[in-house]
């Protein structure tokens, strides 16, 4: 389906940081409404299959600034989860049978207790995915024992690498990236990250530079795994593709450079009810780093709170609840139904 329509973004040139100016650019221009596409092939209104996945942003601090970014993160941010609230959500697992805890960011790493959360969690013999950018590693000495730490507690490392070519990854995430990252990815290879049978999992993200969608995501994991062996000796396991949502940093690109409508509609006519069916808010919750819980990290960045009487706070978490809830829903939402659909962990169909 194509959709002809204009939207006027007059006056909205510069930062969309204002996540009421960012949902009120979503909702104009004559779009169909992600909703209705739901409500087209009967999943209206959307609820959760069981929750699987706890996904906790430890913090908005990053030592990167990437363009990107949906979380808009940066040295400058404050914003950090403080160790009362790392209980409050170590409580909350006690209360249930999620095994797999994800931990991004920001860098996840510089929240000060960062290490203490990870070691409570592995007493707990959660399944632990931790979302480095990789620099993170080299940018201070108190960093770079971090590969021995994942390796300890058996963390499932998860890698932004845009690209396998210098130009076009410094392009996205700052001059240099790319440089520090292979160095950061062959400390990983080291020790065993990314090798067949050594059971450490090393998976890189593929997010696309501009404005458009990823291709096929085998296809791109072949295309690394071969360019950045022959050109690195570098190993990894499995290559997420992940759409760029049009939030945060993203939507400020589109807005900018005029490229908002013809995004969107790439997004629309790419609508696949198979990824539909299987998006990520139906097996995850997410939390943010004051502790309030949100469908998934991108509602949070947009402050969608959860729907009604469930719980909005992790100190309140209630499985039963939770999973019960109706999952809210906007046009940003189209980014994750796109093609072969996209989810923190890659493709759903």
């Amino acid at each position: 389906m194509t959709v002809n329509t204009k939207i006027s973004l007059k006056g909205q040139q510069g930062s969309l940081s204002n996540v009421s100016s960012q949902i009120e650019v979503l909702e104009r221009g004559g779009f169909p409404s992600f909703k209705s596409k739901l409500e087209n092939i009967s999943l209206l209104p959307l609820h959760p299959t069981q929750l699987d996945i706890f996904q906790v942003n430890m913090g908005k601090m990053c030592n990167q600034v990437c363009k990107h970014c949906h979380v808009d993160a940066g040295p400058d941010r404050k914003e950090i989860m403080t160790k009362e609230t790392m209980q409050q959500c170590l409580d909350a697992l006690d209360k249930s049978n999620i095994q797999t805890v994800d931990l991004t960011g920001g860098a996840p790493e510089m929240n000060p207790d960062f290490r203490w959360f990870v070691e409570e969690l592995s007493n707990r013999n959660k399944h632990i995915i931790v979302r480095c950018n990789l620099t993170i590693i080299l940018a201070n000495q108190k960093y770079n024992d971090l590969p021995e730490f994942y390796k300890k507690h058996n963390i499932e490392v998860v890698s932004s690498l845009p690209h396998f070519s210098a130009r076009r990854t410094d392009s996205q995430r700052g001059e240099g990236v790319f440089g520090k990252s292979i160095k950061a990815l062959n400390m990983l290879n080291e020790i065993g990250y990314g090798i067949d049978n050594s059971g450490l999992k090393l998976n890189l993200v593929f997010n696309p530079s501009g404005a458009f969608l990823p291709g096929d995501q085998k296809q791109l994991e072949n295309e690394f795994k071969r360019r950045l062996k022959n050109d690195h000796n570098i190993d990894f396991n499995e290559l997420y593709a992940i759409t760029n949502l049009p939030i945060s940093r993203f939507l400020d690109y589109l807005v900018n450079t005029g490229n908002y409508e013809e995004y969107m509609l790439k997004l629309i006519d790419a609508f696949n009810p198979s990824a539909a069916i299987g998006v990520m808010c139906r097996n995850t919750i997410s939390i943010s780093w004051d502790g309030y819980l949100y469908d998934c990290d991108f509602n949070q960045m947009l402050d969608l709170k959860l729907d009604g009487e469930t719980p909005k706070h992790i100190k309140d978490f209630d499985v039963e609840k939770l999973e019960s809830r109706e999952i809210i829903l906007n046009n940003h939402c189209y980014g994750c139904t796109a093609g072969a659909g996209s989810s923190c962990g890659g493709a759903t169909a």
